[in-house]
């Protein structure tokens, strides 16, 4: 039966190597620029985030938009931000958005969907003013110490195989001594 334990971690070792950087990968693909919601209807408003540009403000142009997008750094997290409003004459489809940030071109995609077809709201339709609690500072938009909003990195990845791999050695250890002390 210890045998098939080691197997069995080893095998969950393996799987998070490998599958931790495609996880990394598709992070890294939302590098350029995101706009929230990424499938928004006609007529809908919406944010693009574009990270570690080099310049304080940019423009996104995309012809899914009323008008052109005035980016602004947020807080001090080197990712511009900004909003607009999704062209209530434009049809169903993806739509190219660009960003000239600083030397480089950043790009994104929003896919515009069929407004007939049934959406569930980005936020509550009639939400219950119940306060925030201890929450409050986290959920204010304009919080400069709030909650983080980037999603994991490189770091972050690296410490988490790096912890995979010390829980697959720590029970493959345990697993040698209970075999060699004759307990299973």
């Amino acid at each position: 039966m210890g045998s098939l334990k080691v197997t069995l971690c080893a095998g969950a070792a393996l799987a998070t190597a490998l599958c931790a950087p495609a996880a990394y990968t598709y992070a890294a693909d939302g590098g350029g620029v995101s706009v929230s919601p990424s499938a928004p209807a006609p007529g809908t408003d919406v944010t693009l985030r574009v990270p570690d540009c080099t310049e304080k403000t940019a423009v996104a142009v995309s012809a899914a938009f009323e008008s052109d997008v005035r980016l602004s750094l947020a807080a001090g997290d080197g990712v511009l931000v900004g909003s607009s409003q999704v062209r209530t004459s434009v049809r169903a489809g993806a739509y190219a958005v660009q960003v000239k940030c600083g030397d480089q071109a950043r790009k994104g995609t929003i896919t515009v969907h069929d407004e007939r077809r049934p959406s569930t709201h980005a936020s509550p339709v009639a939400p219950v003013d119940a306060g925030g609690g201890g929450t409050a500072e986290l959920a204010a938009s304009d919080a400069g110490n709030g909650a983080r909003v980037d999603p994991p990195g490189t770091a972050h990845t690296v410490t988490g195989l790096v912890l995979a791999g010390i829980a697959a050695v720590a029970v493959a250890l345990r697993s040698v001594r209970s075999r060699s002390r004759g307990t299973d």
